[in-house]
């Protein structure tokens, strides 16, 4: 299964806010760091103020602060979020497969991906940031804030 470029991303913003230790980086900021269009990312980052696990501040002064509910985020909630519901393969599309009345590869597929999930949802945001990998997150920053401040 390979991961939506939302939910790679959705995943990394969340670490590198995680570790910014009091500092508040903008959304453009953040985009340099993790080197995807700027649009994309406050497109991501908008759907996670939405949950509840980023605080976005405009302006001077702002910027991005995980919360507490971040922090403590499951991984296995935030994926099958940002993923949603869909099947693995897509049987009834625009090209039905001709099995998919009596396919047990389906089925299959769907209790691999619950597998999936499941195996991720213990696992909390604080827990993916934890030693080596915070240390490796402070070391890919881009330096100083830039003069624009907005999130």
């Amino acid at each position: 299964m390979r991961l939506l470029r939302s939910t790679d991303l959705a995943l990394r913003v969340l670490m590198r806010l995680a570790v910014a230790a009091g500092t508040t980086p903008t959304t453009r900021q953040v985009a340099a760091d993790m080197d995807v269009p700027y649009t994309h990312a406050a497109k991501v980052v908008a759907g996670l103020q939405h949950l509840g696990l980023v605080d976005t501040r405009r302006g001077r002064g702002g910027g991005l602060a995980l919360t507490e509910r971040g922090r403590t985020a499951s991984v296995g909630a935030l994926v099958r979020t940002f993923e949603g519901d869909g099947d693995v393969v897509d049987c009834e599309g625009t090209a039905p497969c001709p099995l998919h009345t009596g396919c047990r590869l389906r089925g299959a597929l769907r209790r691999a991906q619950e597998a999936f999930f499941a195996a991720l949802d213990p696992v909390t945001v604080a827990d993916i940031v934890a030693d080596p990998t915070g240390p490796l997150l402070l070391g890919i920053t881009r330096g100083p804030a830039t003069a624009d401040r907005s999130t």
